[in-house]
This record gives structure tokens, C-alpha cells and sequence, in this order.
């Protein structure tokens, strides 16, 4: 688990992505290293997914897990495909202790303060607050983490360049998660290009963050 957290610690965005065709795998990987966030969340929302994942995670130096998982058979399937962390969009605890008893990180979703109680008595502290935006956004986080102070987030769901900086600037933000930094169409149409000078903002935006 140390790993995925000095890798996540170090970078502070992870990029999220859906990819519709597995021989899309490696370009991406490359985009991701060129834009200088070597870490990527790919989710379980397509069929190339599992795929995808064993392919970077064989053919690449970039730290891949897997996202949208909602049941152990899910996540059993991608730490088998290679996936070094586990993301839900919400908490199950069924997720959660067979991830525990794998020694993989897992970061469930979480909105309410009941929800995070939930995930603390499960052992976590580092969660994913999701949908971050819809669900008010970074005041809506702050007012959380005041009576639940040693719980960190990754915010995921509407975070953009644009709010980024504000997320990031909040200690108990540990990274953010975004969706546009490699969208499915980017990746369809081949813009490489175009993900790695997205991503290469993203982590230059972090960096001056750390630094202040």
C-alpha cells in the first residue's frame, strides 16, 4: 500500500479513464508518461477494461487500478488483469475487506459524514469523495473532514483545471481524480497529443501547489 500512496502523494491527479479498445492501451500509457502523471484509475465500465489494465500493467512503468468496481468478483478480476489499487464509486464493505485481505489499497466512495464513519471502522482513511461537485464541492468537503480530521480524499466528479488548484490546496485533499484529462473520445480519435499536454497542466498546476 505504501507504494500506491507515495506514487499518489507525489503526483496528486489521477487521471480516470474509460477505453474502449484495448490496443489503445499503450499510447496511452505513453501519453500519460509525456504528460508526466505516470498513474492512471482505468474503470470498469467497458469491455476492454480488464484488458487494458493487463496491458499497462505488463507493458509500461505506469501504476494502473482499476475503478467503478461494485462487487468482489469485479475486483478479483482486475488485481488478477494487474491492477495495483481498487477504486468504488461507493462503500461496500464486501469490497472493501476482500481488498484488505488482498494487501491491495482500496478507496471507496464516500459523501457523508455517515459514510465515512463507516469507512473508518472498516480501517480505511483515505477515501474517494464522490461526486465530489454534485455534492457541493469543496465547502461541502471542508465541513466533513472538521469533525472527521484524520480521514484524507481524493475528490473525484466534476474536478476540471479550472478547480483543481482550490481542491489540491485543502490538506486533506491527498490527490484529485479527473475524468478530462483522457476522455473515451480522446482516446478514440487517437489525440495523445492533446492527453499528454492536458495531463502535463494538471501536474504542473500540483507541483506549484506542493511548492507554496
Amino acid at each position: 500500500m505504501n507504494s500506491f500512496l507515495s506514487i499518489i502523494e507525489r503526483f496528486r491527479v489521477l487521471p480516470i479513464i474509460a477505453i474502449n479498445n484495448a490496443k489503445d492501451s499503450i499510447p496511452l500509457a505513453d501519453a500519460l508518461n509525456e504528460g508526466e502523471l505516470p498513474l492512471v484509475e482505468i474503470t470498469f465500465r467497458t469491455p476492454a477494461a480488464e484488458e487494458a489494465i493487463e496491458t499497462i500493467s505488463s507493458g509500461s512503468n505506469i501504476l494502473v487500478g482499476a475503478g467503478t468496481i461494485i462487487s468482489v468478483k469485479q475486483a478479483e478480476r482486475a488485481i488478477d488483469a494487474g491492477a495495483k489499487f481498487i477504486v468504488s464509486p461507493g462503500l461496500d464493505a464486501d469490497v472493501v475487506k476482500f481488498c484488505i485481505n488482498k494487501n491491495i489499497p482500496i478507496t471507496p466512495g464516500v459523501c457523508t459524514p455517515s459514510e465515512v464513519m463507516a469507512a473508518m471502522k472498516l480501517g480505511l482513511n483515505i477515501l474517494k469523495f464522490f461526486p465530489a461537485e454534485a455534492y457541493g464541492g469543496i465547502k461541502t468537503l471542508k465541513a466533513i473532514s472538521t469533525p472527521l480530521s484524520t480521514v484524507k480524499f481524493i475528490p473525484t466528479g466534476g474536478i476540471t483545471i479550472k478547480n483543481l488548484a482550490e481542491y489540491l490546496s485543502f490538506p486533506k485533499v491527498l490527490a484529485c481524480g479527473g475524468t478530462w484529462l483522457a476522455t473515451s473520445n480522446m482516446i478514440d480519435k487517437g489525440k495523445f497529443d492533446e492527453i499528454s499536454s492536458l495531463c502535463r497542466q494538471a501536474a504542473a498546476t500540483a507541483k506549484e501547489i506542493l511548492s507554496c
